[in-house]
Order: C-alpha cells, then sequence, then structure tokens
C-alpha cells in the first residue's frame, strides 16, 4: 500500500468519525436556524460552543461547510451536497423526539426562577400561573429582586434580567422589549414634550436625591435632554405608580408596568427614556448539559406568549 492510499484512508476515517448522527443533525440545525447565533438559542448551548463544533467537524472532514460572513451564513458547495442527508437525520430524530412528547412534556420537580422586581410582578407572575395550569406537577421557587444574581452560585435553573449585554457564558433568550415613558394620573393632559418634565415633580426609581440628566427619543427620532428633579425615589415601582395615580407627580417606568387597569396614561405619546440597561428582557439559562429541560421549556413558553420573534 503506498504512502498516499494510506493518508487518503486515515483522513476518510477521521471524516467518518466527525459525521456521525449527532454532528449531521447539529449541522442541519444551523443550516435551517441561518445563523450560530440562533442555532446556539435553540440548541441551548452558547454561541462559542456551536462554532467550536462546526470548525472541529470543517477540520476533521477538511472542507469548509459554511460560508460566513458579518451579516450572513450560507453554504458552500460541500455544504450543499451534505445539507440534504444531513436534513434527513434531523428529521429522524424530531420523529423520534415527538414520538415521545407525551411523556417528555408532563413536567416536574421545582424550577428556581429570579426576576426584576417590575418584570415579576406584571409580566412574569401571570404568565408562571398559565405554565403551572398546563404543567400542574411542576412547582416554582421565586427570586423576584433587582439584584444581580449568580446562576450557579445560588443554585438557580433561570433568571430574567434586563440587560443589553447579557453574559456570554449563559444562553440568553430576548422574551419582551419595552420602552420607559412618563405616566401621569387618567385625566391628565399630553406635555408638550420632555423639557415640560424640568419644572414638575417626577417620581423616579433609584437614588435619585440629585437632579440627573435624562435623554428622550422620539418615534420619528427627534432627541431631547432634560435634567430630571424627583420630587420622590426609591426601589419600589408600585409605590411609585400608586403615588402618581394619585396625583403626586410623574412616574417614569417600563411600559409593561401599565395596563389598561392602571389609572395612568402616557404623558408623552412617543417619547421613551433611553435606559443604560438596554431596552431588552432577556431569559438566561446555562448550557446544556448543566440547564434544566424545563427551564428552556417555560423560556420558550414565555417568548411565544410575549409573540417575540427569532432573532
Amino acid at each position: 500500500m503506498t504512502k498516499t492510499a494510506r493518508i487518503s484512508r486515515n483522513r476518510l476515517t477521521a471524516a467518518d468519525a466527525a459525521l456521525d448522527a449527532n454532528a449531521l443533525e447539529l449541522f442541519a440545525r444551523i443550516a435551517q436556524a441561518g445563523s450560530f447565533a440562533q442555532a446556539a438559542r435553540e440548541l441551548g448551548l452558547t454561541r462559542a460552543a456551536v462554532s467550536r463544533r462546526v470548525a472541529a467537524i470543517e477540520a476533521a472532514v477538511g472542507l469548509a461547510l459554511f460560508a460566513r460572513s458579518t451579516r450572513s451564513l450560507g453554504l458552500t458547495e460541500a455544504g450543499r451536497r451534505l445539507h440534504a442527508r444531513a436534513r434527513s437525520v434531523h428529521e429522524a430524530a424530531e420523529g423520534a423526539r415527538l414520538a415521545l412528547r407525551s411523556q417528555r412534556d408532563q413536567l416536574g420537580g421545582t424550577l428556581r426562577i429570579s426576576a426584576p422586581l417590575s418584570f415579576g410582578r406584571h409580566v412574569l407572575a401571570p404568565l408562571l400561573a398559565r405554565f403551572q395550569a398546563l404543567h400542574p406537577a411542576l412547582r416554582y421557587e421565586l427570586l423576584v429582586t433587582d439584584r444581580r444574581v449568580d446562576l450557579l452560585r445560588e443554585g438557580l435553573d433561570l433568571a430574567f434580567r434586563i440587560t443589553g449585554r447579557p453574559p456570554e457564558d449563559w444562553v440568553a433568550q430576548p422574551v419582551l422589549r419595552f420602552a420607559v415613558r412618563a405616566y401621569g394620573a387618567a385625566g391628565q393632559t399630553a406635555l408638550s414634550g420632555p423639557q415640560s418634565l424640568a419644572s414638575l415633580p417626577c417620581l423616579l426609581i433609584g437614588q435619585n436625591e440629585e437632579a440627573r440628566p435624562g435623554h428622550w427619543c422620539h418615534d420619528d427620532g427627534a432627541a431631547e435632554a432634560v435634567m430630571l428633579q424627583a420630587a420622590a425615589w426609591g426601589n419600589d415601582m408600585d409605590s411609585l405608580m400608586e403615588m402618581a395615580r394619585h396625583g403626586t407627580g410623574i412616574v417614569l417606568l417600563p411600559d409593561f408596568c401599565v395596563g389598561p387597569a392602571s389609572g395612568l396614561v402616557d404623558l408623552l405619546p412617543g417619547w421613551r427614556l433611553l435606559v443604560d440597561q438596554g431596552e431588552w428582557v432577556h431569559a438566561l439559562t446555562l448550557p446544556v448539559p448543566a440547564g434544566s429541560e424545563t427551564a428552556r421549556a417555560l423560556v420558550r413558553f414565555v417568548r411565544d406568549a410575549l409573540v417575540v420573534p427569532a432573532a
């Protein structure tokens, strides 16, 4: 046997080992998702983990399977040839999972969840009640706090966090986009613009004894900055909302806190206050296999209930 033949056989053996059923299904799911980031969310992995697994497959087979750019992800010629077979493997695996769904969907045990106060009370609590009605054997331990928590250190399965930069070592799924707006008691007249807030009592979350700048943006692109002086401040959103309902001042809060029965109206229609934490609530779970399947099921339920489009 020639040296060339031995090299070719060794290379073929490495390629065969790299393209097992798990690798083929991973390849098919990434191709279907259209991005490493979306595939990572669907698989419960970090983007870095998906990238590493794809790089290992491509290195083993000696071929590039994905054509990458900063904005899109496509298939190379070799990737397109492999895709049909990989899709068959994925469909067979998905069929097996669906056959067991009735058993798997009966979730149970205790799910430990953390969420910010405002989101936990006004958005998450009703959704948890609906989810538990579907899975009556499931129980919740809730840590509703604005303190930033560590999933590993505090033994949590799932954390909801308002952030524009979710940690890279957790699987982050956007579940709700919101805007911070200015609300007053029902019957109050809308303000002419954000500058009107400079002469009005404001009710603000946080430590706001000193006046602070507020940067506002309108839906049409206009922007204004105004100094906000708090008439009352603190860490309890509901107390500030109650004060605003009684005419004490104007409360600045996320729009997901304000429903039809809140007794509050938007005094600056079209304007939103820009906040350092960003405008998304993310659900954070640990990557597979450490992460909880029940937690991932709840995240999917929350995203569907809040009609969050795929990223």
